[in-house]
């Protein structure tokens, strides 16, 4: 028997590179699980959401929170399922394909998730960078739209670099990311719990029969879908877990589960502590929505503990940030692989095994986006945040129902196809567009965000104009890529990619 190498004897045999070029086996379900829980921002995103949500049904957040949970947890059942069958990086954009066809497969698979995590980076690097002026001291500077801007595109190229070394340096750094995070969570819920004056937490804050009326139903858990968004990307590094078609689909349920335990414990110590009282600390106050733990920190852990909270939620974006680009990488690269994109987004580095081309690309593209919207409004940065709930809704609610579509010849084959693959699919993919539909009425409204435009609010011109964009670029494509677009229903599971 040959003698092992240094590195196999240091860390086991080397993983050996996939169809499309990328290292196979590079993380197990711990790394992948990490990677779905920061690609959500799960101190950011319940920072900047709760406050909202309390808004709109006071002590029921808890109870949207649960309820928004619902349909996340049905698609991520259809993510399941369909990796299971279809293990491939390109996720969605394969599933879609090989349901409903090359065109279906292109817009909705492919462009709408990549814009929505495209504009998600914009507003992420922005946060990031103002909370690491804050850290700093820079208070002054965190004022700055101009410094804010240059600190955030910094900020994309760093992690642009950690990106672009590998997934188990950034699935390494994530722990460290994620850990932090959720430490500063339940050390802010258990003080919060603690302090004296703290309400004891009621069951009927879960009550989903308890909503005054149906519009304000449907506006908190919109904004409930909103904050589990992004686990779906730690299935893009299907090819590169062990056991990928396996693992990756427990990972993205474990991963939702984990995020709704986090999401309430906050909920609940916030709520006992505050109140939701339109005043003072109260989370009904709309001077507080924008950032709840910012505002409940320093009362909650005293002034030096609160920086900690101010660290997760910096740390948080620069997280979720990390994962957006591993994730939108990947999914280009399945894409080029199989003919819909042009062949420079396959290309793979040869020694850290990623997609080189796609991973700077993101990059790139994210800091002209952020300058570019700047440039043009700071609320227009705004109203372009609000609308990729609406791209949100889209594809995830495509995607759930391909799984039924592709699945529909063997929902007979056992009770559990038929509830796995068949009705829980069906039930969130329906949920996911009716939110589309209402999301799509209530960005209408001028007073819908912070512009308009003639009377559509540009919340609504914004997402209706990102798919339309979407819909010219796939004409585009349709003309140039041939192949694809005449057989895309049996190439995308046949096609691979040969290293440039």
């Amino acid at each position: 028997m040959p003698n092992p190498t240094d590195a196999e004897a240091r860390t086991g045999p080397v993983a050996t590179p996939t169809g499309k070029g990328l290292r196979g086996g590079s993380v197990g379900l711990l790394a992948a699980v990490t990677l779905g829980l920061s690609s959500v921002a799960p101190a950011y995103s319940i920072a900047v959401t709760l406050g909202f949500v309390t808004l709109i049904v006071g002590d029921l957040a808890p109870a949207a929170l649960l309820l928004g949970f619902v349909p996340i947890l049905l698609t991520a059942f259809a993510f399941r399922e369909l990796n299971r069958e279809m293990p491939d990086c390109g996720t969605t954009f394969v599933w879609t394909t090989r349901a409903f066809g090359p065109i279906a497969g292109w817009l909705t698979g492919g462009w709408v998730p990549q814009m929505a995590t495209l504009i998600a980076m914009t507003a992420l690097s922005q946060v990031g960078a103002t909370y690491l002026l804050q850290l700093l001291g820079l208070h002054s500077l965190a004022s700055s739209s101009a410094a804010v801007t240059i600190t955030a595109v910094v900020l994309l190229a760093a992690v642009t670099s950690i990106a672009y070394r590998g997934l188990h340096l950034a699935a390494s750094v994530q722990y460290v990311l994620l850990g932090l995070q959720l430490a500063a969570l339940l050390g802010f819920g258990a003080a919060a719990f603690a302090r004296d004056g703290a309400a004891t937490p009621s069951l009927a804050w879960l009550n989903p029969f308890a909503f005054g009326d149906l519009g304000s139903f449907a506006e908190a858990v919109l904004l409930c879908l909103f904050i589990y968004w992004g686990w779906d990307a730690l299935i893009t590094a299907n090819e590169e877990t062990r056991d990928g078609d396996r693992v990756a689909g427990q990972a993205a349920v474990i991963s939702t589960l984990v995020l709704l335990g986090t999401y309430l414990f906050t909920a609940f110590a916030a709520i006992s502590f505050a109140g939701t009282d339109a005043t003072g600390t109260g989370l009904g106050n709309p001077d507080n929505a924008a950032d709840i733990l910012s505002t409940l920190a320093p009362p909650v852990l005293g002034a030096a503990p609160a920086k900690a909270m101010e660290l997760a939620v910096c740390v948080s974006a620069t997280a979720a940030l990390l994962t957006c680009l591993v994730g939108s990488s990947r999914g280009t690269l399945s894409m080029a692989g199989h003919g819909a994109l042009p062949r420079a987004f396959a290309r793979i580095h040869p020694r850290h095994r990623t997609p080189a081309f796609g991973t700077l690309f993101f990059g790139a593209a994210a800091a002209s986006l952020l300058v570019l919207l700047r440039l043009v409004s700071a609320d227009f940065l705004g109203d372009a945040i609000l609308c990729i709930g609406l791209l949100i809704a889209c594809y995830y609610g495509t995607t759930a129902l391909a799984c039924v579509w592709y699945f529909r010849g063997r929902l007979r084959d056992s009770p559990r196809d038929l509830l796995l693959r068949g009705i829980l699919p069906l039930l969130g993919g329906l949920t996911m567009l009716a939110a589309f539909a209402r999301s799509a009425h209530d960005m209408y409204d001028p007073a819908y965000g912070s512009t308009s435009f003639h009377g559509i609010g540009g919340v609504f011109l914004l997402g209706a104009g990102a798919i339309a964009t979407g819909i010219l670029a796939l004409l585009t494509a349709r003309a140039r890529l041939h192949r694809f677009f005449r057989d895309g229903r049996t190439t995308v599971a046949e096609l691979t990619v040969t290293e440039d």
